[in-house]
């Protein structure tokens, strides 16, 4: 694939997660995306331990310059485990290519039996990485207005301490 005068984001979703945190990445980029003619890479595997390689390929093949690899995580030990290694494989994926990939999960531990709150949480926190990814495409110093600042992704600000 030739990349053309646009950027391209990449979004690497799961079957795993409860709500399709992918399609709230691109719904979020929507517009903004359409008019900067930044064009818009999705990959969706089985489970968040595939998406080092998703996010790799959607950088190698597809020519993204930043991804959001989007995760959900269950409840059980087990799944946190397996969220960490998938991390681990997605900062291994980060390193190599030399290229931003913003790990949004969610963990199912962050509101447990609140299927609503969990929504909540993790619309917030898909929408927040996917802006941030849209700023960070402006170049290293695009976030530093909000250095400091308490930003949260998924919940309110803390603010940042006077």
């Amino acid at each position: 694939m030739v990349k053309d005068n646009g950027k391209i984001i990449g979004v690497a979703d799961t079957m795993f997660a409860r709500i399709n945190m992918g399609e709230i990445a691109v719904e979020t980029l929507g517009d903004k995306a359409k008019k900067e003619k930044i064009k818009i890479e999705r990959y969706t595997v089985p489970g968040f331990k595939d998406l080092p390689v998703a996010c790799k390929i959607l950088i190698e093949k597809y020519n993204c310059d930043i991804v959001l690899a989007c995760g959900w995580v269950g409840k059980e030990d087990i799944d946190e485990v397996c969220a960490h290694e998938a991390n681990i494989g997605l900062i291994q994926a980060e390193l190599m290519t030399n290229t931003h990939i913003l790990k949004v999960f969610f963990h199912e531990k962050e509101a447990v039996e609140n299927a609503q709150k969990q929504k909540e949480i993790c619309i917030d926190r898909v929408h927040k990485h996917t802006l941030n990814a849209l700023e960070m495409l402006d170049g290293k110093e695009a976030l530093r207005k909000n250095a400091g600042k308490g930003k949260r992704q998924g919940y309110t600000d803390a603010g940042e301490i006077e």
